[in-house]
């Protein structure tokens, strides 16, 4: 889908940066997402902190139907 409508960046082109291990600034820097109106910032950074290491119950809840709920009582 696209996610930012004034450069035409679509998640599927936010997710193969974020998980080449990209952070917001870095994509936003390299794709040009959220610099022009802003409106696509918020889904633009939900979509690369799902795809991040550093947040693997996000991208762990999303692939395969756990919630943190259920992560956090079998630890």
């Amino acid at each position: 889908m696209i996610v930012c409508v004034c450069r035409r960046i679509s998640d599927r082109d936010i997710t193969r940066h974020a998980r080449a291990g990209m952070g917001f600034d870095d994509i936003q820097m390299e794709l040009g997402v959220a610099t022009q109106c802003g409106r696509c910032e918020g889904c633009a950074r939900d979509i690369v902190a799902q795809c991040s290491p550093s947040n693997p119950v996000a991208a762990l809840s999303q692939d395969t139907g756990f919630s943190s709920t259920q992560l956090d009582s079998s630890i």
